[in-house]
């Protein structure tokens, strides 16, 4: 029996249903009038979501926002249309990977209410990258493909139509549902965005103004960005049309993977605030793309971006350029101080006192505006005043104000001495200056005087939104390696940071001892990267390869140039020439990426074309010929020969740092064990762990591993008695502690150990000082791993160095007072410039194949042209390593060989200076035969005995003609003959002329 209490209370609800079927009936037909036919279209399976919309419509008037769908992969929610609530909603998801969102507004107030309805649509299945790449072609039913193309012809007849079906189907295996609920024309829009966008590079933006269905006027916004940045992406995209005052109506987002990277295709239905359409040609639209690119390059958390941009202090631009001097200023103050100038502090420097961030803004755009004709008169006032601003700076903190007043000195220099940048570029995605070098003198010694000595020709800066890097060269045309620092902790990063510009300059530095040999100076390129926020491999990547190419397009918007001058009209350019600068691959710097570094220079027009790198598909790959590593052994091959010990048949030790499928390492363990029957590797120490064995590494096993697999990847049960092999990767955790294994060869057999994070260490960084050897050789690591502290513990007990010869294969492993010491204690040191230079020489091989022949003529004459240059190589070692070995015992074995070396380097290229700048004042001597006989002397056979090439050579760049008849020059005359010969004959030629009868 129902309580007759409760009678009434059930009658009082069946009436309030009644009046609810009632009110979402009205609500149905309120919906159908004022919201776009589109917003059905595309929920027409979210069935139950509707249903409730049109239930609870009504509800809005005490709660702004109703959920209508809340899954795993999908989130749709209502709510009142109040300023800033898409940005809200975007802002809480930032940390999910949104692969679709959908923001509808209708056209009318809803009853009752002043706001009109929003409806936001948020979905999270992003497709994997690696099932996009391995995913057959799908069917996409024909009726589809036909109402596209219709449409595509109809709108955007300037389509590629050769690549409908492969873009068609792209788009279909990322979201097959998106294809089948939308209507022809946005399909065909979503297809045109994504092409366009590819074509410009990753970064496009327009704007139609259009009439919807229902003869709305509204400006349709298209932005497109390959591999856009995450987190909140998305967020920070709406915070910008949010800013801008500009109302989104409509929007359409959809994130796709192209089997590499995501693409963000965005179309935005936006009006201003007060109702009026957005003009392309507008001072408002140029503000939008310049803040919407910029999203690129400014992450949107920190307090500069809080306080100052949200604020409207300063724009989305301004604090970019603010966090680039930030970056430039601490990289250049804290390799020397930094403890006195860490990263906190210089950001506080310009937190704190935004007035002055602005006036040096005030400054660098007074000089770099190109749309300014008054830059000079401008700058000069600017200047004027942002000096007194700094030279006046005063809190009353004597300390304080003295760190902040050279922080600000330090970007003024900074604006001073760039000669052109990207800045005012507005498709970027990250920023470049080129610098005069001169700023470091002004720093003064206080600043510098850890740097090598010497001035660099040129010091380019670049930074981005998740790094900032130098490109150091020190010399007009030069070329060097590109490495990335992966950084994964906040820790790891500002500590890299700090040395970052000493690092590059010490690399660039050696870098010029060693390119002696070729035509090139020598150059580097170092770059850190914080990845501290990613735990996923596969994200870490992504961010690498954006980072790249952020700085690669960055790079080419300064040196792409015509007619000496920066081609991009955006580019203010105070130095005006053509600079021939070759990068090449170095730490995580992959395959993919060289072969689009190559690709982007060509599109771009870069001077060098695809020789802008080497080591390319169609290229001579390091890995593959082992280039480098066949200098080094050669090196100490003679090196050990001048010791007692033929390597060919005497029984030796060797110790080597990098792994087995390290290019360096791995292949010159591999020319020890087929060159040296009677080897004993005794030690490696890789990055995945150690490997020691005290009878010598098994050499089947060994062999098994070389240029295929790490050492982690070697059976324990192949080590000899008292061998270990200590894993890096291969851990668990027992409560609080965290444990490596070990394996152990004892006379019972193999035994499995774990040991402590500080034992591993213990093991893992003192073992290149404690195993005794009679050859070292670091074929990997990082620079100064042998450092002024710790360079003793390569000593005994006895302080019997525990190695007689040391071959640096890798770059700067140790630093110049360790080389120093030990030398003193009687090891002999061959220097990195010296020991690996042949990697450098086979790169500006095949940069030289690039500009003398086509790809299908260097593969068809790859083997003979290859194998011509691993000649050269050979030869180039030997010469220098005999003219060390008799110039070290003409001086009664008292002087050390690194600073020989260094002197052999020095004496070349002082000589390749004078004759470069010779020949390019007399450039009408290069046409003479003598000379183009020079020319073909320093290149491989093939080509001079090659009518096609030969005459190809004379139509090089004259600038590298110039500089190859140079260098071959000035190598013979110091490898093959006396300088003071030179001067004889010199005198002797000057007086016969002089005085002759």
């Amino acid at each position: 029996m129902y309580p007759d209490a409760a009678k009434p209370v059930y009658r009082r609800l069946r009436q309030t249903l009644k009046g609810h079927q009632e009110q979402a009936r009205r609500n149905l037909e309120w919906l159908r009038d004022h919201m776009h036919p589109y917003f059905f279209i595309t929920m027409k399976e979210e069935t139950e979501a509707l249903v409730q919309l049109a239930s609870g419509l009504h509800a809005l008037t005490h709660s702004r926002r109703m959920i209508l769908t809340d899954q795993e992969k999908k989130l749709i929610l209502a709510c009142l249309n109040l300023p800033g609530t898409v940005y809200a909603s975007f802002r809480e998801l930032a940390e999910r990977e949104i692969s679709y969102a959908e923001i509808t507004h209708s056209y009318e107030p809803i009853p009752e209410l002043c706001c009109e309805l929003e409806i936001q649509r948020f979905e999270f299945s992003p497709k994997d990258h690696a099932e996009i790449a391995q995913a057959a072609p799908p069917e996409v039913p024909a009726s589809v493909r036909r109402g596209v193309a219709r449409a595509m012809r109809r709108m955007y007849p300037e389509f590629d139509f050769t690549e409908l079906d492969r873009v068609l189907g792209l788009l279909w295996l990322n979201n097959e549902h998106y294809m089948r609920i939308s209507p022809p024309e946005r399909v065909a829009r979503i297809l045109w965005l994504y092409q366009t966008a590819r074509r410009h590079d990753g970064l496009y933006l327009d704007v139609e103004n259009t009439e919807d269905v229902v003869h709305h006027r509204e400006s349709r916004v298209l932005f497109a960005v390959g591999n856009p940045p995450r987190p909140g992406f998305l967020a920070q995209t709406m915070e910008v049309f949010n800013r801008l005052d500009l109302g989104v109506r409509r929007a359409y987002c959809l994130t796709i993977s192209t089997g590499v990277h995501p693409y963000f295709l965005g179309t935005f239905y936006v009006t201003t605030r007060s109702g009026e359409l957005l003009q392309k040609d507008s001072p408002l639209f140029r503000t939008l793309q310049s803040e919407l690119y910029n999203t690129q390059i400014l992450s949107p958390g920190g307090p500069l971006y809080t306080e100052y941009v949200a604020q409207g202090t300063m724009t989305g631009e301004d604090a970019t350029l603010t966090n680039a001097f930030i970056a430039f200023c601490h990289t250049n103050l804290a390799h020397n101080q930094p403890d006195r100038f860490d990263l906190g502090e210089v950001k506080r420097a310009f937190y704190a006192n935004p007035n002055v961030a602005l006036a040096l803004i005030r400054l660098f755009r007074a000089r770099f505006d190109p749309d300014r004709t008054d830059r000079e008169q401008a700058y000069a006032a600017a200047r004027e005043e942002v000096e007194t601003l700094v030279a006046n700076y005063n809190t009353g903190h004597r300390h304080l104000d003295e760190v902040r007043r050279t922080i600000f000195r330090t970007a003024l220099l900074m604006i001073e001495h760039t000669l052109k940048t990207n800045f005012f570029v507005p498709e970027k995605h990250a920023l470049a200056f080129r610098l005069d070098p001169a700023y470091l003198r002004q720093m003064g010694e206080e600043f510098t005087s850890d740097l090598p000595k010497g001035e660099p020709f040129r010091i380019t800066f670049f930074f981005g939104r998740h790094g900032a890097g130098y490109h150091v060269g020190f010399s007009d045309i030069a070329r060097g390696g590109w490495r990335t620092i992966i950084c994964r902790s906040a820790d790891d990063f500002v500590t890299n940071a700090n040395t970052l510009l000493r690092e590059v300059y010490v690399l660039a530095h050696t870098q010029h001892l060693k390119n002696k040999d070729i035509y090139e100076g020598g150059s580097k390129m170092t770059v850190v990267m914080d990845a501290s926020d990613l735990a996923d491999p596969a994200l870490v990547t992504q961010r690498l390869y954006k980072l790249q190419y952020g700085f690669l397009n960055a790079f080419l918007d300064l040196f792409v140039t015509r007619d000496g001058r920066a081609a991009h009209p955006r580019v203010v350019d105070y130095y005006g020439e053509d600079e021939p600068i070759e990068l090449g691959p170095d730490e995580n710097m992959h395959d993919g990426m060289i072969e689009l570094i190559a690709r982007q220079a060509v599109k771009r027009g870069y001077v060098l074309g695809k020789g802008i790198i080497s080591s390319k598909r169609v290229g001579i790959n390091h890995k593959e010929y082992g280039v480098t590593s066949l200098g080094v052994i050669r090196f100490a091959e003679i090196t050990m020969e001048e010791l007692g010990i033929d390597m060919a048949r005497d029984p030796f030790t060797v110790k080597i740092t990098g792994g087995t499928n390290g290019d360096v390492a791995g292949n010159a363990m591999r020319l020890l064990l087929e060159r040296c029957p009677n080897v004993a590797i005794r030690l490696i120490v890789a990055g995945s762990g150690v490997l020691y064995d005290p009878e010598g590494i098994d050499r089947e096993e060994l062999g098994r591993l070389i240029l295929k697999d790490n050492i982690d990847a070697f059976r324990p049960e192949r080590l000899h008695p008292g061998g270990y092999l200590l894993l890096r990767r291969q851990r668990k955790r027992e409560g609080l502690r965290e444990l490596y294994r070990k394996w152990v060869r004892t006379a019972n057999g193999v035994e499995e150990q774990w040991v402590t994070t500080d034992e591993f260490h213990r093991e893992f960084d003192g073992a290149i000082f404690h195993v005794p050897a009679d050859l070292f050789i670091p074929a990997g690591g990082r620079p100064e791993t042998i450092d002024d502290q710790n360079w003793e513990n390569l000593l005994g007990a006895d302080g019997t160095p525990t190695c007689r010869a040391i071959v640096e294969g890798a770059n700067s492993y140790l630093t110049p007072r360790a080389r120093e010491e030990l030398q003193r204690r009687g090891v002999v040191v061959i220097r990195d410039a010296s020991a690996n230079k042949c990697g450098v020489i086979s790169s500006s091989y095949e940069i030289l194949a690039n500009l003398l022949m086509n790809d299908e003529e260097f593969l068809a004459l790859k083997a003979s042209y290859v194998g011509q240059v691993l000649e050269i190589l050979e030869r180039r070692a030997e010469d220098e390593a005999r003219l060390l070995l008799r110039r070290w015992k003409e001086a009664g074995r008292a002087r050390l060989f690194t600073e020989i070396s260094a002197e052999v380097s020095r004496e070349i290229n002082a000589r390749y200076a004078e004759l470069f700048d010779l020949f390019r004042r007399r450039p009408e001597l290069l046409a003479q035969p003598v000379y183009r006989r020079v020319v073909l002397a320093h290149l491989p056979p093939l080509v001079g005995g090659t009518p096609k090439f030969r005459r190809r050579v004379g139509r090089l760049p004259a600038k590298i003609l110039a500089a190859i008849t140079a260098v071959e020059i000035a190598t013979r005359t110091v490898y093959h003959r006396d300088w003071q010969e030179d001067l004889e004959d010199t005198v002797r030629r000057y007086v016969k002329r002089e005085f002759g009868a």
